[in-house]
Order: structure tokens, then C-alpha cells, then sequence
């Protein structure tokens, strides 16, 4: 089994449900190495400064940007740490929207979220909430450093995280040359389309996932074990997967009155709203996750951050050193 990216929360409302975030892919890709074809001998690949040739090592190495050809400004690790929102482990929600009014473009990768123990009706009652009322919930979720928009679906038993892409990210197809207008306008038939209709029908069925396989995968793997027995080595794969940890257990919660508390308030996420002075006796039961800085730690923190960057952007800098791959 795979290893959680994070353990945190599912906020929906005043309703935390822990939870761990898991990867919903794998990496199947046949991985190669380079080598030399003389003497079969790796190839490595050297960071090398564009004008003097000489290597360059990591220590020595900066980020920049080229804001002009030739021109560049260094952004130092402090400079990213400030822009970086907070390591927070919690999928906050931030409303909820037909699933048919997104479109498929802005579907970026799965992950599934799974149940803390004891967290399981908080899991059962959004992921059956969403099916009944064919909605996504749309939240806000920061993995490693970066903070994504993403899309919690439900899928049989599952909750599925699903990132999201940006508007900026995106072409619009509008950009490109597209033959608009109705089938007459291109001289298409009745007759042709009702062929390609009936066509279509022929060809129909439900969507079988299992039923399709990367078969050029299948066949490279084939050579690539054909030549290891050739040379006698061994082609079992090892394929042992890791143990999950246990995930922390939570208290029971009082759904209702959680439930109850947040129509009332009209809260769609706790992250957006000051935290109340009082919290209500069944919102105290909750198992929420790690505490987060306060607004104002935020705020102080976020400002000497600011004052170390202004700081070190005035101090002279040493010459960028240019990086290549070469080989």
C-alpha cells in the first residue's frame, strides 16, 4: 500500500472529518538509462556555466528570473518561503457546484481521500450528500508547497480529490480556427448524419476501464525480458507494497447539531471566517486538524519575511551562474 501524502481534515462546514490524502495514480512508465555506446559505461549529466564551461556546484547555484534576454533577477529561498501559503493539511471547502458545469479540460489528477478511524459516518454523510444531489464540492488544498483548487466527487464507495487546473492554464478553443455553424452549413446530409448516428450506436457500450491496457508497454516489456534471460539476469519484478500507517482515532461528533450549526451560520468554510470566541458544546467535540497560526501571527510573520527579502534583494550579488544539460 501506498504511503499518505498528508493526514489532515475534510472541513465541510462545522464538520471536520480526518482524513488521510492518498495518490490516485501510478507511475507505470518503463524507465531508461543513458549510457555510452563504446563501453556501456552511465552517462552523467554536469551543470555547467554558459561562458566559462566549467562546472558548477550545487552550492553555488540560484534561482532567477529573465526579465529581459541576457537580464536577471535572483529570487532567493526566502523570497519562495513568503509566497508559499501555509503547510496546512486540510481540504477546506469553499461551496459546491453541478459537476456537469465543469469541464473536462479543468481535470488535473486524482487523489482519494480515506477515512481517519472513527471518521467514517462524517465520510459516509458528504460522500452520499454529494451522489444524491450530484454536486463536486470545490476546496482549496495545499500539497507540499503549492496550493491547488481541486474538486471533491464521489465514486462507489470513494471520495475523490481531484486537482484542478486554473483558468490561466487553459487555452480556449475559441483561440483556434474551429468550423462553427450547423451541419448544413457544411454540406453534410440527413442521410450522413443518420449513418454516423447509427454508427455510433453500434459501436456503444459502458465504459469498461479494465478493458483497456497499454499494450505497447505490455510488448516493450516483453523485449526488455527477452534480452535480461538472454544475459541471464533475473526478470521477476519486486513489487512489495508498503504498510499504511495507522491513522490517529477521533472522537464521536454530534452530526446534527454540526449540521444544524452551519446552516444557521452559513458557513461554506471555517479557514474564511474569524474563529467565534464561543465555540458550541457539539462543534467542541470535533477532531480537528493541526491548530493554525492566528491572523495576526500570519500577518507579523508574513511582514519580516518581507523585510528579510527587501533586505537581501540590496545586497550585492555574486555572478548567475547559467545551468545546461550536456551529453
Amino acid at each position: 500500500m501506498a504511503r499518505p501524502i498528508w493526514t489532515g481534515t475534510l472541513s465541510f462546514g462545522l464538520l471536520n472529518v480526518p482524513v488521510s490524502l492518498m495518490s490516485g495514480e501510478r507511475n507505470v512508465d518503463l524507465r531508461f538509462r543513458m549510457l555510452d555506446a563504446r563501453d556501456k559505461t552511465p552517462i552523467r549529466y554536469e551543470r555547467v556555466n554558459a561562458e566559462s564551461g566549467e562546472e558548477v556546484p550545487w552550492k553555488d547555484i540560484v534561482k532567477a528570473f529573465e526579465y529581459d534576454k541576457g537580464s536577471y533577477v535572483v529570487i532567493e529561498k526566502e523570497d519562495i518561503e513568503a509566497a508559499a501559503p501555509e503547510s496546512h493539511e486540510t481540504v477546506e471547502m469553499e461551496g459546491f457546484v453541478d459537476v456537469k458545469e465543469i469541464a473536462p479540460q479543468f481535470f488535473e489528477k486524482p487523489y482519494v481521500l480515506v477515512p481517519a478511524k472513527k471518521a467514517e459516518k462524517g465520510y459516509v454523510l458528504l460522500r452520499e450528500s454529494l451522489k444524491s444531489t450530484k454536486q463536486a464540492g470545490i476546496a482549496r488544498v495545499v500539497i507540499r508547497t503549492r496550493e491547488y483548487l481541486a474538486a471533491v466527487l464521489p465514486q462507489d464507495d470513494a471520495l475523490i480529490l481531484m486537482l484542478l487546473r486554473y483558468p490561466q492554464e487553459l487555452v480556449d478553443p475559441n483561440d483556434y480556427k474551429l468550423p462553427a455553424g450547423k451541419t448544413g452549413d457544411w454540406r453534410i446530409t440527413p442521410k450522413e448524419l443518420e449513418m454516423a448516428k447509427q454508427l455510433i450506436g453500434s459501436m456503444s457500450g459502458k465504459w469498461k476501464p479494465d478493458d483497456f491496457h497499454d499494450e505497447f508497454r505490455v510488448r516493450l516489456q516483453d523485449v526488455i525480458k527477452k534480452k535480461m534471460k538472454s544475459v541471464g539476469a533475473k526478470t521477476e519484478i519486486d513489487e512489495t507494497e508498503r504498510p499504511v500507517p495507522e491513522d490517529a482515532t477521533t472522537n464521536v461528533v454530534d452530526f446534527m447539531a454540526l449540521l444544524k450549526d452551519s446552516i444557521d451560520s452559513n458557513k461554506r468554510t471555517p479557514a474564511k471566517k474569524k474563529a467565534p470566541k464561543k465555540q458550541t458544546k457539539a462543534a467542541s467535540k470535533t477532531a480537528t486538524s493541526p491548530a493554525k497560526t492566528t491572523k495576526t501571527t500570519t500577518t507579523k510573520t508574513t511582514t519580516t519575511k518581507a523585510a528579510k527579502a527587501a533586505k537581501a534583494a540590496k545586497a550585492p550579488k555574486a555572478a548567475k551562474a547559467v545551468t545546461r544539460k550536456s551529453g
